[in-house]
């Protein structure tokens, strides 16, 4: 079998490669690369990629990789870990969503090598990384201002999928078929098994998503045999399946007021908020259209009618997933960064 090539390299067993991939020069003539660290056990196993900032503002996955890439039980790992801390650097440094031309990098896969800027960058993480892998994790948040509940995001038609995800741990797993020019949607399409985890809002760090997103990861390579069994192994909940959701968009602009926090079961009629003009003369009550669980909810109180609010998961374990966030608040509860 051929040595795994990253950025030219040829990776060998047992070693630490820090790789700069070319992916643009900037009109001031400086070279623009992606930041890759390739992690090689001793023995051979599984290739595995963790990329976060596909959009440059969600930052809480670059936390997570950090955190991963320092831990101490690395050194006892089996194959191949592939972390991409950020991948839409432009972005990154710009702190937005989007690449300068306003394009979205995850909707521009497989990408091409003649293409926008967002099909080069897209075309290079395939090539250089997605195609060489066996499994995949995908690091995401919510928007600016809007936050989302920990949960991941997969294909379950895919039963390789749907194992990896409840092993995971995230307090929901959310069935979502893939949308058009996505990573998953190419990943589902060449058979790479792949978790996309939500947690969080742009440009914040939150501790309890970030904790929660590294031990995920941490399960997700015990299971698939690239780490040892835990010697003490965590107690982990069973997590929640909901098989589709819905977002509650304003009927008018306003001033928010909100009542159901992240991660609340709600039923089908109740008040979620409520949306008041300035002068105090109208308000307008937003109320849930099916019974579940709060998975995203808009931070900011300022509201322009049609703006998306709440997105509301349809489950009927609602109550448990709640429970269960609840408690993976409690900071104290989750291992520390340094797992062993």
């Amino acid at each position: 079998m051929s040595a795994l090539m990253v950025g030219g390299r040829a990776i060998e067993r047992g070693q630490r490669y820090s790789i700069d991939l070319p992916i643009a020069q900037l009109y001031t003539h400086a070279p623009l690369t992606m930041p890759v660290q390739v992690l090689a056990g001793k023995k051979s196993g599984p290739v595995l990629f963790v990329i976060a900032a596909l959009h440059g503002d969600e930052i809480n996955g670059v936390e997570i990789i950090r955190r991963l890439l320092r831990m101490p039980l690395m050194n006892r790992l089996r194959g191949t870990l592939i972390a991409v801390p950020i991948v839409n650097v432009p972005g990154f440094i710009q702190r937005s969503r989007y690449l300068p031309d306003r394009r979205d990098l995850n909707r521009s896969f497989p990408g091409s090598p003649t293409g926008s800027l967002a099909g080069r960058i897209a075309h290079g993480l395939i090539e250089e990384i997605v195609a060489k892998a066996d499994y995949g994790i995908d690091l995401h948040t919510g928007a600016v201002h809007r936050a989302n509940l920990p949960q991941i995001r997969a294909n379950l038609d895919s039963e390789a999928n749907a194992q990896l995800a409840h092993a995971f741990g995230a307090p929901l797993i959310l069935d979502s078929k893939p949308a058009g020019g996505t990573l998953r949607e190419y990943t589902s399409a060449n058979k790479i098994p792949l978790l996309l985890y939500e947690a969080g809002e742009a440009l914040r760090f939150d501790e309890p998503s970030i904790r929660v997103g590294q031990r995920g990861i941490v399960n997700v390579m015990r299971r698939i045999g690239m780490l040892p069994k835990a010697s003490r192994p965590h107690r982990q909940r069973q997590p929640v399946f909901a098989s589709s959701s819905q977002w509650v968009r304003a009927e008018a602009s306003g001033v928010l007021r909100t009542v159901v926090a992240l991660g609340e079961k709600v039923s089908r009629g109740q008040l979620l908020g409520y949306l008041s003009d300035t002068l105090g003369e109208s308000e307008t009550i937003l109320e849930s259209p099916v019974s579940g669980l709060v998975i995203g909810k808009l931070n900011l109180p300022l509201v322009f009618a049609g703006e998306a609010v709440f997105h509301i998961a349809r489950t009927r374990q609602a109550g448990v997933a709640a429970a269960t966030w609840e408690k993976l608040q409690e900071v104290e509860d989750l291992p520390e960064p340094a797992i062993v």
